[in-house]
């Protein structure tokens, strides 16, 4: 199961994904966790010192290997070059799986120890003194597409991404890649503004949204929430004391979490495989489809230099019970 956090800067999405992770990880459940936000804090929200958060290695540097595995031996995709972020797989094409291991995660991916179990987390890489002033901060992003566009994922396996902030998102298509959408909002105007702009984006493409409302303190605040989103809001958080110690770097043990707020988790994890036997694995291929003819026309054909249009497979449908060359 796919799982993203978006939300407004300071909106604490990249806490809450981080406690919705430690939970899974208590499941026993296999979790692969992708920070892809332009600012890189869901490490140190794990757990890792300033020194480990800042050693993970870059998805976005290793974007070549990444197009190199996922080709396969796709005979539509003449060269890696002629790769962008939204080629969809096809027959040839290598896919990712959540309990496998591969070239892609020996490359990127790290295990984080937590105390509920371990998770691989996987970066974009932070903006680098080469890329001030010049880069696209979604040109890092296109590795985390990428990776989702040949993803098969099953049910009880979770990939959990932490977004970039407030409507960034819908800078590519990567927003319809989830099964669950989770957009955390604080109490205020300004905290649920970008769920007004999230609905209305995602209103024609399926996009399943749902809001934790987060330093909820009253009731006046919850009724606010309720008025503002209506039906989308799930469950609010309020004041955590674990969280504060969490933010100082003295995380207690997950356990001691207070037992509101693992509700809070616990139904997250709910709404996120109640989604499981909706999925439309052909939707989802169309509209991965969609949005890579799209990006050809717009840029990628001219940037490559190539019909990337030829790169559809017409015949393929991605889907857990799919078989692709080794």
């Amino acid at each position: 199961m796919k799982i993203a956090f978006v939300g407004k800067g300071g909106s604490g999405k990249t806490t809450l994904s981080s406690l919705f992770i430690r939970h899974l990880a208590t499941t026993g459940a296999p979790v692969v966790a992708v920070d892809a936000d332009i600012n890189q804090h869901l490490g140190a929200a794990l757990g890792l010192d300033e020194a480990a958060a800042a050693a993970l290695p870059a998805m976005g540097e290793r974007l070549p290997l990444i197009k190199d595995y996922l080709r396969g031996t796709n005979p539509r995709i003449a060269s890696t070059e002629t790769m962008i972020k939204t080629t969809p797989p096809g027959e040839g094409s290598r896919l990712l799986r959540v309990r496998e291991d591969n070239p892609v995660y020996d490359a990127c991916a790290r295990p984080v120890e937590l105390d509920g179990g371990t998770v691989r987390l996987m970066v974009t890489g932070p903006f680098t003194d080469a890329d001030l002033g010049v880069a696209c901060y979604h040109s890092k992003t296109g590795a985390v597409e990428l990776c989702l566009n040949h993803l098969v994922d099953g049910r009880d396996e979770y990939v959990v991404v932490d977004m970039t902030a407030g409507s960034d998102s819908f800078a590519s298509g990567m927003f319809t890649r989830f099964d669950m959408t989770f957009l955390v909002a604080e109490p205020t105007r300004k905290g649920v503004s970008v769920y007004r702009q999230y609905k209305e984006y995602a209103r024609d493409f399926g996009v399943v949204l749902k809001v934790v409302g987060n330093k909820v303190q009253g009731q006046d605040d919850l009724d606010f929430l309720r008025a503002e989103v209506g039906d989308d809001l799930l469950v609010t958080v309020g004041h955590s004391d674990w969280v504060r110690a969490m933010e100082k770097g003295r995380p207690p043990r997950f356990e001691l979490l207070e037992d509101v707020n693992r509700s809070s988790l616990r139904r997250l994890q709910s709404a996120v495989d109640s989604t499981y036997d909706l999925r439309d694995w052909e939707h989802y291929t169309r509209q991965m489809v969609h949005f890579h003819l799209k990006n050809a026309q717009s840029w990628g054909n001219e940037r490559t230099g190539a019909d990337l249009a030829a790169q559809v497979d017409p015949g393929f449908v991605l889907s857990e019970s799919v078989v692709v060359n080794a």
